[in-house]
Protein backbone atom coordinates (compact mmCIF):
# COMPACT_ATOMS: atom_id res chain seq x y z
CA UNK A 1 0.00 0.00 0.00
CA UNK A 2 1.47 3.64 -0.71
CA UNK A 3 1.03 6.57 0.84
CA UNK A 4 -0.73 9.16 -0.22
CA UNK A 5 1.32 12.34 -1.51
CA UNK A 6 1.28 15.64 -0.40
CA UNK A 7 0.21 16.34 -3.98
CA UNK A 8 -2.85 13.80 -3.41
CA UNK A 9 -4.27 15.40 -0.49
CA UNK A 10 -5.02 18.79 0.73
CA UNK A 11 -2.38 21.46 1.70
CA UNK A 12 -1.45 21.24 5.38
CA UNK A 13 -2.97 24.77 6.18
CA UNK A 14 -0.81 25.35 9.45
CA UNK A 15 1.93 27.53 8.98
CA UNK A 16 5.38 26.73 7.64
CA UNK A 17 7.17 26.95 11.60
CA UNK A 18 4.62 24.44 12.97
CA UNK A 19 4.56 22.04 10.42
CA UNK A 20 8.61 21.68 10.94
CA UNK A 21 8.27 21.67 14.50
CA UNK A 22 5.46 18.34 14.18
CA UNK A 23 8.16 16.71 11.45
CA UNK A 24 11.12 17.02 14.19
CA UNK A 25 8.68 16.44 17.12
CA UNK A 26 8.07 13.01 15.50
CA UNK A 27 11.53 12.25 14.73
CA UNK A 28 12.42 13.23 18.47
CA UNK A 29 9.09 10.89 19.42
CA UNK A 30 9.91 7.57 17.75
CA UNK A 31 13.81 7.65 18.39
CA UNK A 32 15.28 9.08 14.97
CA UNK A 33 16.26 11.99 16.95
CA UNK A 34 17.92 10.34 20.02
CA UNK A 35 17.93 11.88 23.84
CA UNK A 36 20.97 14.00 23.85
CA UNK A 37 21.56 13.66 20.15
CA UNK A 38 21.73 17.24 18.32
CA UNK A 39 18.80 18.50 15.89
CA UNK A 40 20.50 19.03 11.98
CA UNK A 41 21.61 22.61 12.18
CA UNK A 42 20.05 25.69 11.00
CA UNK A 43 21.67 25.32 7.61
CA UNK A 44 20.26 21.74 7.23
CA UNK A 45 17.02 22.46 8.36
CA UNK A 46 16.80 25.39 5.89
CA UNK A 47 17.68 23.37 3.15
CA UNK A 48 15.26 20.73 4.37
CA UNK A 49 12.34 22.39 4.47
CA UNK A 50 13.16 25.66 1.66
CA UNK A 51 12.71 27.53 4.77
CA UNK A 52 13.85 31.01 5.84
CA UNK A 53 16.33 30.90 9.14
CA UNK A 54 13.82 32.82 11.02
CA UNK A 55 11.17 30.08 10.46
CA UNK A 56 13.40 27.21 11.32
CA UNK A 57 14.42 29.29 14.50
CA UNK A 58 10.62 29.73 14.99
CA UNK A 59 9.93 25.87 14.78
CA UNK A 60 12.95 25.07 17.23
CA UNK A 61 11.49 27.42 19.59
CA UNK A 62 8.15 25.76 19.54
CA UNK A 63 10.15 22.43 20.25
CA UNK A 64 12.22 23.96 23.37
CA UNK A 65 8.83 25.28 25.05
CA UNK A 66 7.40 21.64 24.44
CA UNK A 67 10.78 20.16 26.86
CA UNK A 68 11.22 18.39 23.81
CA UNK A 69 14.87 20.07 22.98
CA UNK A 70 17.26 22.60 24.79
CA UNK A 71 19.85 24.97 23.43
CA UNK A 72 20.16 28.75 22.38
CA UNK A 73 20.53 31.06 19.82
CA UNK A 74 23.72 30.68 18.01
CA UNK A 75 24.17 27.18 19.31
CA UNK A 76 23.66 23.36 18.78
CA UNK A 77 20.08 22.01 19.99
CA UNK A 78 20.13 18.91 21.37
CA UNK A 79 17.37 16.35 22.60
CA UNK A 80 16.15 17.20 26.34
CA UNK A 81 17.48 13.21 28.13
CA UNK A 82 14.56 11.21 28.81
CA UNK A 83 11.99 13.65 28.08
CA UNK A 84 9.74 10.84 26.14
CA UNK A 85 8.58 8.16 29.60
CA UNK A 86 6.77 4.68 28.51
CA UNK A 87 4.12 3.85 30.86
CA UNK A 88 3.26 0.57 31.64
CA UNK A 89 -0.45 0.48 32.60
CA UNK A 90 -0.29 -3.43 33.74
CA UNK A 91 1.70 -2.47 37.18
CA UNK A 92 -0.91 -0.48 38.39
CA UNK A 93 -2.65 -3.22 40.06
CA UNK A 94 -0.01 -4.13 41.56
CA UNK A 95 0.42 -3.87 45.42
CA UNK A 96 3.43 -1.91 46.67
CA UNK A 97 5.69 -3.44 48.87
CA UNK A 98 6.58 -2.64 52.60
CA UNK A 99 8.91 0.66 52.36
CA UNK A 100 8.51 -0.04 48.61
CA UNK A 101 7.56 3.52 46.28
CA UNK A 102 4.04 2.42 44.58
CA UNK A 103 5.10 0.52 40.89
CA UNK A 104 2.70 2.44 39.33
CA UNK A 105 4.57 5.47 40.52
CA UNK A 106 7.80 4.04 39.81
CA UNK A 107 7.42 3.95 36.42
CA UNK A 108 7.41 8.14 36.22
CA UNK A 109 10.72 7.89 37.72
CA UNK A 110 12.50 5.60 34.78
CA UNK A 111 15.75 4.45 34.15
CA UNK A 112 16.74 7.97 35.00
CA UNK A 113 15.80 7.60 38.17
CA UNK A 114 14.16 10.81 38.28
CA UNK A 115 11.86 11.73 40.88
CA UNK A 116 8.49 10.82 40.74
CA UNK A 117 5.81 12.22 43.72
CA UNK A 118 2.01 11.89 44.20
CA UNK A 119 0.13 14.88 45.99
CA UNK A 120 -3.12 14.04 47.18
CA UNK A 121 -5.15 17.55 45.98
CA UNK A 122 -8.58 16.87 46.97
CA UNK A 123 -10.86 14.10 48.65
CA UNK A 124 -14.63 13.93 48.94
CA UNK A 125 -17.70 12.99 47.06
CA UNK A 126 -18.83 13.81 44.52
CA UNK A 127 -21.33 13.65 41.03
CA UNK A 128 -20.70 11.61 38.16
CA UNK A 129 -21.54 12.08 34.71
CA UNK A 130 -20.44 10.74 31.19
CA UNK A 131 -18.59 7.83 30.56
CA UNK A 132 -17.15 7.82 34.40
CA UNK A 133 -20.97 7.11 35.52
CA UNK A 134 -21.33 4.48 32.50
CA UNK A 135 -18.34 2.80 33.86
CA UNK A 136 -19.36 2.63 37.76
CA UNK A 137 -22.67 1.62 36.86
CA UNK A 138 -24.70 4.51 38.05
CA UNK A 139 -26.84 7.25 36.89
CA UNK A 140 -25.70 10.68 35.76
CA UNK A 141 -25.35 13.01 38.31
CA UNK A 142 -25.32 10.09 41.44
CA UNK A 143 -22.21 10.51 43.98
CA UNK A 144 -19.57 8.82 44.27
CA UNK A 145 -15.87 9.11 46.30
CA UNK A 146 -13.50 11.34 44.06
CA UNK A 147 -9.54 11.39 45.22
CA UNK A 148 -7.77 13.75 42.86
CA UNK A 149 -3.89 13.53 43.01
CA UNK A 150 -1.12 15.07 40.53
CA UNK A 151 1.84 12.97 39.89
CA UNK A 152 5.25 15.16 39.06
CA UNK A 153 8.43 14.33 37.46
CA UNK A 154 11.82 16.14 38.85
CA UNK A 155 8.99 18.85 40.33
CA UNK A 156 6.94 19.20 36.96
CA UNK A 157 3.76 18.30 36.64
CA UNK A 158 3.14 14.82 34.74
CA UNK A 159 -0.46 13.34 35.40
CA UNK A 160 -3.59 14.20 36.55
CA UNK A 161 -5.21 11.49 38.29
CA UNK A 162 -9.53 11.51 39.58
CA UNK A 163 -10.26 8.18 40.92
CA UNK A 164 -13.97 7.11 41.85
CA UNK A 165 -15.27 4.62 43.94
CA UNK A 166 -18.77 3.32 44.51
CA UNK A 167 -20.06 4.82 48.01
CA UNK A 168 -21.10 1.64 49.51
CA UNK A 169 -17.32 0.31 49.58
CA UNK A 170 -15.78 3.53 50.08
CA UNK A 171 -17.39 5.46 52.63
CA UNK A 172 -16.00 4.84 56.25
CA UNK A 173 -13.04 3.68 55.16
CA UNK A 174 -9.39 4.95 54.50
CA UNK A 175 -10.58 5.91 50.66
CA UNK A 176 -11.95 8.74 51.97
CA UNK A 177 -9.35 10.22 54.55
CA UNK A 178 -7.01 12.58 52.97
CA UNK A 179 -4.25 10.92 53.55
CA UNK A 180 -2.12 8.25 50.92
CA UNK A 181 -3.06 4.68 51.55
CA UNK A 182 -0.80 2.39 52.41
CA UNK A 183 0.33 0.58 49.67
CA UNK A 184 -1.96 1.50 47.30
CA UNK A 185 -5.63 1.10 46.54
CA UNK A 186 -5.45 -2.23 45.11
CA UNK A 187 -3.89 -3.09 48.42
CA UNK A 188 -7.12 -1.59 50.36
CA UNK A 189 -9.65 -2.53 48.26
CA UNK A 190 -8.13 -6.20 48.73
CA UNK A 191 -8.25 -5.33 52.64
CA UNK A 192 -11.91 -4.05 52.31
CA UNK A 193 -12.97 -7.47 50.44
CA UNK A 194 -12.88 -6.11 47.62
CA UNK A 195 -9.85 -7.35 45.15
CA UNK A 196 -8.94 -5.99 41.76
CA UNK A 197 -9.52 -8.94 39.37
CA UNK A 198 -9.34 -7.44 35.69
CA UNK A 199 -8.69 -3.30 34.19
CA UNK A 200 -10.10 -2.27 30.73
CA UNK A 201 -8.17 1.05 30.03
CA UNK A 202 -9.69 2.82 27.25
CA UNK A 203 -7.24 5.44 26.01
CA UNK A 204 -8.15 8.72 23.74
CA UNK A 205 -5.82 11.67 22.53
CA UNK A 206 -8.11 15.20 22.73
CA UNK A 207 -7.26 18.60 23.45
CA UNK A 208 -7.01 19.76 26.99
CA UNK A 209 -9.47 21.01 29.32
CA UNK A 210 -8.70 24.26 30.73
CA UNK A 211 -8.15 23.12 33.66
CA UNK A 212 -5.98 20.36 32.41
CA UNK A 213 -4.12 23.16 30.49
CA UNK A 214 -3.20 24.88 33.35
CA UNK A 215 -2.51 22.14 36.11
CA UNK A 216 -0.02 20.08 33.61
CA UNK A 217 1.30 23.79 32.33
CA UNK A 218 0.99 22.40 28.77
CA UNK A 219 2.56 24.41 26.04
CA UNK A 220 0.10 25.68 23.12
CA UNK A 221 -2.37 23.25 21.63
CA UNK A 222 -0.71 19.69 21.53
CA UNK A 223 -3.45 16.86 22.60
CA UNK A 224 -3.49 14.84 26.03
CA UNK A 225 -3.81 11.44 26.22
CA UNK A 226 -6.81 10.54 28.49
CA UNK A 227 -6.89 6.98 29.84
CA UNK A 228 -10.25 5.88 31.52
CA UNK A 229 -9.52 2.96 33.57
CA UNK A 230 -12.24 0.85 35.17
CA UNK A 231 -11.12 -2.24 37.64
CA UNK A 232 -13.46 -4.58 38.32
CA UNK A 233 -13.93 -7.00 41.03
CA UNK A 234 -15.73 -10.31 41.31
CA UNK A 235 -19.09 -10.75 39.35
CA UNK A 236 -17.39 -8.40 36.64
CA UNK A 237 -18.69 -5.04 39.65
CA UNK A 238 -16.95 -1.98 39.07
CA UNK A 239 -14.78 -1.04 42.22
CA UNK A 240 -12.82 1.54 40.79
CA UNK A 241 -12.83 3.97 37.82
CA UNK A 242 -9.68 6.64 37.12
CA UNK A 243 -9.50 8.73 34.64
CA UNK A 244 -5.97 10.35 34.33
CA UNK A 245 -4.61 12.91 31.83
CA UNK A 246 -0.75 13.12 30.77
CA UNK A 247 0.97 15.38 27.84
CA UNK A 248 0.40 13.24 24.70
CA UNK A 249 3.98 14.47 23.40
CA UNK A 250 5.55 13.69 26.61
CA UNK A 251 4.47 9.86 27.31
CA UNK A 252 3.71 6.87 25.34
CA UNK A 253 1.50 3.85 26.98
CA UNK A 254 2.99 0.17 26.76
CA UNK A 255 0.35 -3.05 26.92
CA UNK A 256 1.64 -7.01 26.54
CA UNK A 257 -0.43 -9.10 25.07
CA UNK A 258 -0.86 -13.14 25.34
CA UNK A 259 -2.25 -14.74 23.09
CA UNK A 260 -4.72 -17.03 23.98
Amino acid sequence: MTLPTPEDTAPDPRPLHLRIAADLRDAVMNGELAPGSKVPSTARLKERFDASNATIQKALQVLKAEGLVVGRAGAAVTVRENRQRTVRPACSLTPATAGAAYPWLAQFAGPARAEARSELVGVGEAEVHGDIAAALGQENGSPALLRHQLITVDSEPAELVSSYYPLDIARGTALAEYRRIRGGSPTLLKELGFPPRTSVDRVSARIPTQAEHAALRLPGDLPVLRTLRTVYGYDHRPIEVTVMVKAGHLYELQYEFTPE
